[in-house]
């Protein structure tokens, strides 16, 4: 489990522009089940969520097309949140960083860690803005 200290900062650069922070699999559980589209990240403190997958997230939202809803679980902090929502996310396999978009509560896109790994924020940025383009 990762200090306070450590993770809030990382979560306040989700939840300063909008993101739900999801602390419980109540939570998390009402929030991928909501109709409309939901988009959730599982937060990391590795280096490929602070230069590629936060910043690339937050790019994606420029855009026409957004999702109704952002979420936010934190991988090593939120423990059982995170269980919770990696049992939506199957079939893929547990990564952090990852990010997901569903639609009245089904998995409709993912980029798991290694679509995240080596890309710049503006390609993280580009795949997300597409699948808005074709689901929201």
């Amino acid at each position: 489990m990762y200090p306070e200290e450590l993770v809030m900062p990382m979560k306040a650069e989700l939840t300063d522009k909008g993101f739900q922070d999801l602390r419980t699999p109540e939570e998390v559980a009402n929030a991928l089940k909501k109709e409309g589209t939901t988009l959730l990240m599982v937060n990391s403190v590795c280096g490929c969520a602070a230069g590629a997958a936060r910043p690339g997230v937050i790019f994606s939202l420029t855009g026409d097309k957004k999702p109704d809803n952002l979420t936010t679980v934190f991988a090593g902090f939120d423990t059982d949140a995170v269980a919770e929502a990696r049992r939506f996310l199957a079939p893929f396999p547990p990564s952090s960083p990852c990010v997901a978009l569903f639609k009245d509560g089904e998995l409709v896109h993912m980029l798991e860690r290694h679509h995240i790994e080596g890309n710049p924020a503006g390609a993280i940025a580009a795949n997300l803005q597409a699948a808005y383009d074709e689901y929201c």
